[in-house]
């Protein structure tokens, strides 16, 4: 048997019917930019998360990116980072001329919350936390502390589509939430794609104007903006897939209650849940100390993996210029250097779940 490490087109297949024909009437509408589809998906989104507001944008990077823009974050100023992460969050800090001051993660491969308070610095502005792999980091502690030192809180839920910490879904703690909707996401479109949610309206109205050339009225442009605007074939896929969520989201939690229960080999460490937190299992990532070794005997099975991710961003040489070296963030590196994801995706059947297990429990 050969399982691959995802497979979109069956999440495309499992509602075939409803993408033809949302994709079909809006070509047949005429209107491609900034219309129903997007102003349908916008509304809906928000009342998913429970925000005040919603935006749709190109890309979960350019939702970072313009998220830290309208906070007026530039040169001189800090903003604290999961070193983790994937490189997409910390090139949201940067592009802004910010620099990054990256801590390390928990157990829960999410940032520590009980190490952010000593990073602080007078040139601290931010923290953008990252609900990585589909789970919820430690919100109510993070939440606490953006408050006592007047920070602003940004969270990266491009992997946390709907999973909450209490009773608070991920993107509504912070002062803005940044999604991605790349087609591997549990909320995935059919190309690139993003959006932001907040609370503050004037935050909502300066991202609504940096999306469009800085404009609100066309050709009237009121500051420097950038193109990026949620197109309306990717709101039409995503206006789908938000009316199936709980049911995509439940079939995938069922597969890694499936990992979880019956991936029975001491060498294998499993993913925990936080206290007070839940997962949407965006990613089932693994602990396994000889990585190599153990990924040549699933690929060898006709099993396909992948690794997220094995070069962390302060050891890339896109930022050498930092000056970060090796053992620096020893936690981090670690990670990197054990972690494999296994196949996870829409419309994995019980015999393939059940093949991959069978032959983890053998190695």
């Amino acid at each position: 048997m050969k399982i691959n490490p995802n497979q979109l087109d069956r999440g495309y297949l499992k509602f075939k019917n409803e993408f033809d024909r949302a994709v079909i009437k809006t070509l047949e509408s005429g209107w491609y930019i900034l219309g129903k589809e997007v102003e349908k998906f916008e509304n809906h989104f928000k009342e998913f998360v429970g925000s005040g507001y919603c935006i749709g944008l190109n890309s979960g990077l350019d939702a970072l990116i313009l998220a830290f823009r309208a906070l007026n974050i530039s040169v001189g100023d800090e903003v604290i980072v999961p070193a983790n992460t994937y490189i997409a969050s910390v090139l949201s800090i940067t592009e802004n001329g910010a620099t990054p001051v990256f801590i390390e993660p928990d157990e829960f491969y999410n940032i520590d919350a009980d190490k952010i308070e000593a990073a602080i610095t007078e040139k601290t502005k931010a923290i953008l936390v990252v609900h990585l792999y589909g789970q919820a980091a430690n919100m109510k502690k993070i939440r606490a502390i953006a408050t006592q030192h007047n920070l602003f809180l940004v969270e990266d839920c491009a992997q946390s589509h709907g999973s909450k910490f209490e009773d608070k879904t991920t993107g509504t703690w912070g002062d803005i939430g940044c999604f991605s909707f790349y087609p591997t996401k549990n909320l995935g479109a059919f190309g690139d794609a993003g959006c932001i949610v907040t609370n503050n309206y004037e935050i909502y109205e300066k991202i609504h104007m940096l999306r469009n050339y800085g404009s609100k009225v066309k050709y009237q442009n009121d500051i420097l903006g950038v193109n990026s605007r949620l197109d309306e074939i990717q709101a039409a896929v995503l206006n789908v897939k938000l009316e199936h969520y709980n049911e995509l989201k439940k079939e995938r939690i069922s597969l890694a209650e499936t990992y979880l229960n019956k991936i029975n080999n001491k060498s294998i460490i499993l993913p925990e849940i936080r206290e007070m937190a839940d997962a949407i299992w965006h990613l089932f990532v693994v602990k396994v100390e000889n990585r190599d070794k153990f990924q040549e005997h699933l690929t060898s099975n006709g099993i396909g993996t992948q690794i997220h991710y094995p070069i962390p961003p302060h050891l890339s040489k896109a930022y050498g210029y930092l000056g970060y070296k090796k053992d620096d963030f020893p936690i981090t590196e670690n990670y990197a250097n054990t972690l494999i994801s296994l196949p996870l995706y829409d419309g994995m059947t019980e015999e393939e779940i059940m093949y991959v297990i069978n032959v983890i429990n053998r190695y």
